[in-house]
């Protein structure tokens, strides 16, 4: 993804469907909200409260509970304060385009990688064509 900052237009598939095009800057402009990530003691009760208190979905991507707010810096106290779980660290990062990859698809790059690659091992007519 770090090449795609350069570039002048940027698609997105899923699933063999385009979900977005356009420059990388707009892409990241449409998401509109931070990052937030949380390293917690307990991440589904975690998930839990996000939903019940704050009404945010978040999900536990790459090791972190992970979700979006406008305004993650100004937010991220609110969460300290009301959580009631256990926050062992937290990162809070205006949106990239791996961002904009798990909005529009649902997951992370890695996880994207990674089902395609099982793919590829399941299905030996797939092994064989990613070989020529």
């Amino acid at each position: 993804m770090d090449e795609a900052e350069y570039c002048d237009r940027i698609a997105i598939m899923d699933n063999g469907v385009l979900v977005a095009i356009d420059t990388p800057e707009a892409l990241k402009a449409s998401i509109g909200e931070d990052r937030v990530e949380l390293q917690t003691d307990d991440d589904q009760q975690a998930i839990e409260r996000l939903a019940q208190h704050f009404q945010i979905k978040a999900q536990v991507s790459e090791g972190a509970v992970t979700f979006h707010v406008p305004g993650g810096e100004q937010f991220v106290p609110q969460v300290f304060a009301e959580l009631g779980v256990p926050i062992r660290s937290v990162r809070v990062a205006r949106p990239t385009l791996d961002d904009v990859f798990m909005t529009y698809t649902g997951r992370t790059i890695r996880d994207a990688e990674a089902s395609g690659s099982e793919r590829m091992r399941a299905n030996p007519w797939l092994r064989a064509r990613g070989r020529r």
